[in-house]
């Protein structure tokens, strides 16, 4: 091989990976946007990954072959989602949850997430009257304060 033929090989290889690595990138770009803000994209914004958040409508959740439909509400809006992922859904999806899907929106106004995100609570606490002894909040005595004296 001549060169020539080097450099024009070589040059190949480096705009097929410089155009991989841009398709890449501007494939796994997300941007979150609110539920009132997708009703005002137009056109190629509209198609575009996206990230959306609201709380999971009560009553709402469909499991059917192939996917799983449900609404989403943030500020006083709503979205219907269906989500075709091939990973399962977090135990933490229920009715009233946040949860956060990324996907597309389809030009009927449905929303196709491939991801789902269910954000768990903040802060745990037990039921009213399923508290369980010593799992509470500190009396102001250490456990060691408690003790009986040893008696050896």
């Amino acid at each position: 091989m001549t060169q020539g033929k080097f450099v024009v090989a070589g040059g190949l290889i480096i705009a097929t990976l410089g155009w991989l690595g841009w398709v890449g990138v501007m494939e796994s770009k997300t941007y979150y946007h609110t539920i009132p803000e997708l009703r005002s994209l137009q056109g190629s914004e509209a198609r575009h990954r996206m990230r959306v958040g609201g709380d999971i409508r009560p009553g709402s959740i469909e499991r059917l072959k192939g996917r799983v439909d449900f609404v989403i509400e943030q500020d006083g809006q709503v979205l219907n989602v269906s989500y075709v992922g091939r990973d399962p859904l977090p135990d933490t999806f229920v009715d009233g949850a946040q949860a956060l899907v990324e996907g597309k929106l389809m030009p009927d106004g449905r929303f196709v997430a491939e991801q789902v995100q269910a954000k768990c609570a903040s802060k745990y606490e037990a039921a009213p009257g399923q508290e369980k002894p010593g799992y509470g909040k500190p009396e102001g005595k250490s456990p060691a304060a408690t003790a009986p004296p040893d008696k050896s």
